[in-house]
C-alpha cells in the first residue's frame, strides 16, 4: 500500500541516508524520493517519499521511526493512489510539447500528479471551470492575480488552494484537502509550469 511522506530534515549530507535507514527499520520500502525545497535561512530540506508498506500496515511506525531523528520531522503523510508515481515538471513539459493544441487541458489533468494535489481546474474570466479533474468542483470563482500564489481557504474548509494566471481572462487552480502547506517551491513551480504551457501552446 503506497503512502506519500513529506519530511523536514537537515540539509547536510546524510541526512537522507539516516531518514532511508529508519524507514526500511520500520518496515517501509522506499519507491521514490523528490526534493520539494531547500531553505537556505534555516539550513534544512523538505523531500517527498514515496514508499510501500505490506498491506494492513500502518504508517504510524515509520512516521515514529523519522521523528525519532534529531532534526527530522514528518510534516505530512497520506494514502497515495496505487500506481502513482512522482512526476518531474520536465515529464510533464515532455507530455505538454506532444500535443500542443491541447497543452492548456493536459496541464490540467497532469497537475495532480506532478503537485500531488487532489484537484486541479482552469477557471475562465466570464464562463468559471472550463476544464477540470474528476475531483474539481464544479464552480470556482475567478480571481484576479498577477502572479502565482496561495489563495485563501474559506473559514471551515479544509482545502488548500494555490492559483498561478494563464492570461488575462484564464487563471489555473489546484487544491490540497488537508495540506501539506503549498512550499514557495511549489508556488514558483506551479507558475513557471502555466507560463512554459503558455509558450507551448502557442508555439
Amino acid at each position: 500500500m503506497p503512502f506519500l511522506l513529506r519530511v523536514l530534515l537537515p540539509d547536510v549530507p546524510g541526512s537522507l541516508g539516516r531518514v532511508a535507514t529508519a524507514i526500511g527499520m520500520a518496515g517501509g520500502d522506499i519507491e521514490a524520493i523528490e526534493i520539494v525545497e531547500h531553505r537556505i535561512d534555516d539550513g534544512t530540506a523538505v523531500d517527498d517519499v514515496l514508499l510501500e508498506l505490506e498491506q494492513g500496515m500502518m504508517p504510524d511506525s515509520v512516521v515514529s521511526a523519522c521523528n525519532a531523528l534529531d532534526g527530522v520531522e514528518v510534516l505530512f503523510v497520506s494514502r497515495y493512489p496505487a500506481g502513482g508515481n512522482l512526476m518531474l515538471d520536465l515529464e510533464a513539459v515532455e507530455e505538454l510539447t506532444a500535443a500542443p493544441d491541447q497543452a492548456f487541458d493536459k496541464l490540467i489533468d497532469l497537475l495532480p500528479a506532478t503537485f500531488r494535489v487532489d484537484w486541479a481546474a482552469r477557471v475562465h474570466r466570464a464562463k468559471g471551470v472550463v476544464h477540470g479533474t474528476s475531483a474539481a468542483p464544479d464552480e470556482f470563482e475567478f480571481i484576479e492575480i498577477e502572479s502565482p500564489t496561495r489563495l485563501e481557504s474559506p473559514e471551515g474548509e479544509v482545502t488548500l488552494f494555490a492559483a498561478a494566471r494563464l492570461d488575462g481572462n484564464e487563471i489555473v487552480v489546484v487544491g490540497r484537502r488537508g495540506g501539506p502547506d503549498f512550499a514557495d517551491s511549489e508556488i514558483m513551480r506551479l507558475g513557471h509550469l502555466c507560463g512554459l504551457t503558455v509558450t507551448i501552446a502557442n508555439s
